[in-house]
Parts: structure tokens; sequence; C-alpha cells
């Protein structure tokens, strides 16, 4: 898999290289911070990568020295006042948070995604990494779930997420007080998988996405990214025995079963056919929208 494309936004950049999407959060001279613009942007970057069959990773990182610094707050108080907001849809009678519509949106992807915090990460910036299903920090970053210090609540579905990977007693510390912790602390609270020097994150993170396209079943992997995060609150391990059982039968009757075991004997690369389209209803979506979700201006998985 060769070749580069680059698509065209106005606050992140993305493009494509070797099977890498890369996603680039592209204000540097505000940090990165959120708007509505460039949470538009992100979900449709992700409808973008999910269409491409060319793309088989995801990486989302920042431009500059930060990767996200949380909302932009140009508006000034009136920053979280959403009674202007509607256009991307409701949920339970009330307008969508932005952030959520981030998160749920990477959380349906179908190509694993890698987050590669290269800087601050704070508020919504922190927020948008959680579905990511690996995040590597550099020395230098930041974290911090602000949203108490500016009067408002957790975005990004977090109180579903952040429990789930760092535990609830973790989880209530940093919600509550509100305060920005570095990098090793996140590393030792399970937040981020591993700490790199900031001037070895793009390779790093690169070679780790390389790795996944080289070598894996681009089918395998989308199902098995769906499959362990939807067993996250699954009421018992039947319920994952069931879909495994599913899953494997498939597969193993399929191409890339006999490519994956022939190219091993063989001692080469894997030249991997099976189409992803052919076998997602082996897994139920996931996550699946609610009943009192309403689409906004445009109908959309997130």
């Amino acid at each position: 898999m060769t070749g580069t494309t680059a698509e065209t936004f106005t606050e992140i950049h993305y493009e494509v290289a070797e099977g890498i999407a890369t996603v680039t959060l592209d204000r540097p001279d505000r940090l990165n911070a959120f708007t509505p613009v460039m949470g538009r942007e992100l979900v449709a970057a992700f409808d973008r990568s999910d269409a491409d069959e060319d793309v088989r990773v995801v990486v989302l990182t920042g431009a500059g020295r930060g990767f996200c610094a949380g909302a932009d707050l140009a508006g000034g108080g009136s920053t979280f006042d959403d009674s202007a907001a509607g256009a991307d849809g409701s949920i339970g009678g009330v307008p969508r948070d932005l952030g959520g519509m981030v998160v749920l949106r990477i959380a349906a992807s179908r190509k694993p995604v890698v987050a590669a915090i290269n800087g601050v990460a704070v508020g919504v910036g922190a927020t948008m990494t959680l579905p990511a299903d690996i995040r590597i920090a550099a020395d230098g970053a930041r974290f911090g779930f602000v949203f108490a210090r500016r009067g408002i609540a957790p975005d990004g579905a977090s109180s579903w997420f952040l429990p789930r990977i760092v535990g609830i007693s973790r989880a209530m510390e940093w919600a509550t007080t509100g305060r920005v912790f570095d990098a090793e602390e996140a590393l030792a609270g399970g937040l981020v998988s591993r700490v790199e020097p900031a001037a070895d994150l793009s390779w790093i993170v690169g070679a780790l996405a390389a790795e996944i396209v080289e070598n894996t079943s681009p089918t395998s992997v989308a199902l098995t990214r769906r499959m362990l995060w939807s067993m996250l609150d699954a009421p018992s391990p039947w319920d994952a025995h069931r879909i495994d059982t599913r899953v494997i039968s498939a597969l193993g009757r399929g191409p890339d079963a006999v490519e994956g075991v022939t190219s091993f004997l063989e001692k080469r690369p894997p030249q991997f056919t099976a189409r992803l389209e052919d076998h997602l209803d082996l897994v139920p979506d996931w996550p699946a929208p609610p009943d009192d979700f309403v689409p906004g201006g445009r109908d959309s998985p997130s």
C-alpha cells in the first residue's frame, strides 16, 4: 500500500500515506483550541477514513506544541451556552454536546485509532482521546479534566469512558479537582500506555501504525476493535463467547484465515483480501444510537 493523499479542511489537516490517515488538529496559534468547526471537521474526517479502503489506521495528533487546549474561550462567558445550538441534532430533546459528537464518531470508527498526544490536552482535548484504541504521550504532555473549574460538567461521554479506562477512584480525583497533571501521572493511572520523548513521538507512533498496516487483516482488526469495545459492559463472558464463536467461525472459513496461515508457513508478508463490508453483520453496531437521538443536518453514525 503506497501513495500519499491530502484533503483540505480549515481547522484540521487530513493526510493519507502508506495506509495511515493522519488527522492533525491545526490551530497551533491557539494550542489547537476546540471550536464547533473543528468538531464537525473531525466527524467528517472519520467519515472519510471509514469510507477509504486504503486507510488501515488513523492517527490523531495536534500541530505545534499542543494537542488541544480545550474549548476556545474567545466567546467569553457565553462559550458554553447552547441556546442557539441544534444544527448537530439532539438527544433527550437537548442540543448535542459537540465533544460527545466527536467522541462517539471516533468510537464508531471501523479503523483502529492511535492518539499521539504531543502536548497539552485538557477539557475536550483530553476527552476526545478516550475512544482512541491506543494513547501515547510525549514526555512534556499535560492533561486535565478541568470542567468543574469552568462551572460545567465533563463532556465527550467521558463519564462512561474515563472510569472504564482508569477506574472510578482515579477518574473522580481528576474530574472533581480539575487539576492539570503530567504525562507520568497519566501513565501511572493508565490513561496512556506509553510516554515517549517528544522528538521521537511521531516516528514511534508511525512505526506502531505501520506494524498494523503491514501485518494484519483489515477485517480482523475492524471486527476485533468492535468486539473489545462492545464487551466492556457485557453482563457475562458468555456474551463474548457467543460473538467470538460467530466471528471465528465466519472468518475461519474465509480467505484471510487461509492467507494468514499460508503466509506464515511460507515466511512471506501476508496479502489479505477479505472485504469488511461482507462481515459487518457479525458484530452489532457499536455504540448504537439510542431512541431519543435525533440526527442533525446529515445522517451519521455519530
